[in-house]
């Protein structure tokens, strides 16, 4: 060692400085932080979703119970069945759109989804979160079409002790057809998804015990048998046998542990489906 080397000051070191990071969210804050922001989009696109609601069912009511019953073509209690069947459609397919054409575009050329991937929260409560949206949206439907459909058809039935019964079984149906709209939209292609859409929403409808009682199908055992099938007629018989306990109806245990059912299946089919659409 030279004494130049051995007189020469120790190297400067940078004094140790303590890393300092950001506690990670809990996942819980994030969920609800995104699921506000979805509440906040419903409110102010809540006028798209009263023409989504009103146009269809709406003018259903007018040509079955103005038009037809008008001219005496229909009962004049047609509307006591039909009203509550209306409303049991609104709450499942308005959920099922709210989910399934956005999501679409949020997969395809938008992207949009890969905002809520990112975020510190597992992609399964992204799917969750996507399905009480468009629940909500369906309840909304639902509480507003009710009395638009009541100023149509001149009345409508009312049991506030049913009430309970009225709320689980929307809240069930658009959770139902939010499912089926999340498993439509991340299984189909984006140009495929319109007609797709079409094709599966039609059979809901005219299938769905939506204009007539389950059990007045009894002459027709192999149609009764096709109603049995669709989610739809456990959503309006359920809603009709609240509003109508009078009239024939399935019980209201049957349509509960049927729409429970399907909502477990679709909850978990819909969740991973976009769980595999969005890892590959």
């Amino acid at each position: 060692m030279t004494t130049l080397d051995a007189d020469a000051p120790p190297p400067l070191t940078e004094p140790d400085t303590p890393s300092v990071s950001r506690p990670r969210p809990q996942a819980h804050r994030v969920f609800l932080a995104i699921l506000r922001r979805d509440l906040m989009v419903t409110g102010k696109e809540l006028w798209v979703i009263l023409v989504q609601v009103g146009l269809t069912p709406l003018f259903l009511l007018f040509v079955f119970v103005r038009v037809l019953g008008g001219q005496g073509m229909v009962a004049a209690n047609f509307a006591n069945f039909f009203l509550p069947g209306i409303v049991a459609l609104a709450a499942l397919t308005t959920a099922l759109q709210s989910v399934a054409l956005p999501l679409v575009k949020e997969l395809g050329f938008t992207r949009e989804i890969e905002d809520r991937l990112l975020a510190p929260l597992p992609t399964e409560l992204v799917a969750v979160g996507k399905l009480v949206t468009a629940t909500l949206r369906g309840l909304i439907a639902a509480v507003l079409l009710y009395p638009l459909g009541a100023l149509v058809v001149g009345s409508a039935p009312w049991q506030p002790d049913r009430l309970p019964m009225v709320l689980v079984t929307v809240l069930l149906g658009g959770w139902i057809g939010g499912g089926i709209g999340m498993t439509l939209a991340t299984l189909l292609p984006v140009q495929r998804i319109n007609i797709t859409f079409s094709l599966f929403v039609t059979p809901i409808i005219w299938t769905g015990c939506v204009h007539y009682p389950w059990r007045l199908l009894s002459p027709m055992p192999w149609f009764q048998a096709v109603t049995a099938v669709n989610p739809m007629t456990y959503v309006a018989e359920g809603v009709r046998g609240a509003m109508l306990p009078t009239v024939p109806h399935l019980p209201g245990w049957v349509c509960l542990l049927v729409l429970t059912g399907v909502a477990g299946a679709t909850t978990v089919g819909s969740v991973r489906s976009l769980c595999r659409r969005a890892i590959g």
